[in-house]
């Protein structure tokens, strides 16, 4: 798990059937202060209903984003599995 900053949504006219209905946000993964970015933005699919600028958990656990999807073999990588309180 890492924590992230939501940057933004992203739209796709094609997608995989797994990700359709749901929502995907670009995220960008931070250091452990929570300020400072680490590494490049990254396109998550929302489990939690995020919204720009909120401090999430993200996740690359193949299996439970396989179970939460509801499809086993999903093309997606990156999860936001939790909203941060600050």
């Amino acid at each position: 798990m890492n924590t992230a900053r939501v940057v933004g949504t992203a739209t796709s006219t094609v997608r995989h059937v797994s990700m359709r209905g749901w929502k995907l946000l670009v995220v960008q993964p931070m250091q452990v202060d929570g300020v400072t970015p680490d590494g490049h933005p990254l396109v998550a699919v929302d489990a939690v209903n995020a919204g720009p600028g909120e401090l999430v958990m993200i996740t690359s656990d193949g299996k439970s984003t396989s179970e939460l999807l509801n499809y086993p073999r999903t093309p997606v990588r990156w999860t936001v599995i939790g909203i941060i309180d600050e």
